[in-house]
């Protein structure tokens, strides 16, 4: 099997995250290519150099400009914070290195375009870190989707809330100042790339975003906590979405439910290993919603185990995530989403922050 150098910037959560993956997706998997751990950097020498006796990197690099420019690392994995992406990725695209980033992409919508100009420049395969449409039961529903199981899409409702702000009386931190750094660039880019990929573009929208604890201390809080945005599809299906740092009880609330001519489905990330489908079928006092239990007949489950219902994790997404990324280097052929869906995310993220601004429709 022919072996590629990876090289990882960041080794925090996510860094530690993709270092595993990248380390383990060729045995899941059998993938026409193996990682090879060459090169990690990270916001110190001597914390790269942890993470490389940690993680069984080859390498650590005094910073990620050393990490782009060795030999013998082919591809890259940006894992650090998102004001940093546009110039690692310009650096790694000038090199011919293919680029997996986590979302969002940059820092802002102008980091955003730079770094789709620069990813179509190289011809470098590229990829945006969505990792939870990975799940197999999400796969599973975009093909019934796809097929047309659920007959013509009527409505999409989508949320994506957690808890971790949720306390009034809770520390200042990295989250409480910017706007990538809010509710609407930190959470809201899943849901709303959720709600692309299953049901496609936002053809307009109107959005309403509040803080909802104004203070944490001394510290002014000067971004979003929860947002709603109500949206109609290019394809004339009306939509709602939601997000929220501050919905207590709400650990990972990534749900969605889908409603067709001829069916409905439903999820939640919190019950990852199924979905709820309902269909028009049969006679009506037998009809209802049954969860389906995912199994190696589902997209992507039968590499982690042959039994059905025994369930996938978190860190599986981003193993299946990794074999995507790879797969796209090995047949030339783009993967989504690529950078330029990534910055579709952050325009929607844009027009939701002008609408709320203007208190009216914006359309895209």
């Amino acid at each position: 099997m022919p072996e590629i150098g990876i090289g990882i910037v960041g080794g925090g959560y996510m860094g530690k995250a993709h270092s595993v993956a990248m380390a383990s997706v060729a045995s899941v998997f059998d993938t026409k290519l193996r990682p090879r751990l060459e090169v990690v950097a990270a916001s110190s020498p001597s914390s790269a150099e942890k993470y490389r006796d940690k993680f069984g990197f080859r390498r650590a690099a005094a910073d990620w400009r050393d990490l782009v420019a060795d030999p013998k690392v082919e591809a890259i994995v940006i894992a650090s914070p998102q004001w940093t992406h546009r110039e690692i990725a310009e650096a790694a695209f000038a090199r011919g290195l293919h680029v997996l980033c986590e979302k969002p992409l940059g820092g802002s919508i102008e980091d955003g375009e730079a770094m789709v100009a620069a990813a179509k420049a190289s011809g470098c395969r590229n990829m945006v870190g969505f990792n939870y449409i990975r799940t197999p039961a999400t796969q599973f529903a975009r093909k019934l989707i796809e097929d047309g199981r659920i007959g013509e899409l009527v409505y999409f409702r989508g949320e994506h809330t957690e808890d971790f702000d949720a306390d009034p009386d809770g520390p200042a931190t990295w989250r409480s100042t910017g706007v990538s750094n809010g509710n609407l660039g930190d959470l809201a880019p899943h849901i709303i790339n959720a709600a692309h990929t299953l049901i496609g573009p936002i053809r307009s929208l109107i959005a309403e975003a509040e803080t909802v604890h104004k203070t944490r201390g001394e510290v002014e809080v000067t971004n979003d906590d929860q947002a709603q945005i109500m949206c109609r599809f290019d394809n004339g299906v009306m939509g709602h979405l939601f997000s929220s740092r501050v919905a207590t009880g709400r650990k990972m609330g990534y749900a969605y439910e889908v409603h067709g001519t001829k069916g409905a489905i439903r999820f939640d990330q919190e019950d990852q290993n199924a979905i709820w489908l309902y269909l028009a079928e049969g006679p009506e006092a037998e009809r209802g919603f049954r969860k389906v239990l995912t199994g190696p007949a589902h997209p992507d489950y039968l590499g982690f185990c042959q039994g059905p219902g025994h369930g996938t994790g978190y860190q599986d997404q981003i193993i299946i995530e990794a074999k995507h990324f790879l797969d796209s280097i090995a047949t030339g052929e783009d993967v989504w989403p690529s950078f330029e869906q990534g910055q579709y995310v952050n325009k929607v993220v844009h027009a939701a922050l002008a609408s709320n601004e203007a208190k009216a429709w914006v359309t895209l």
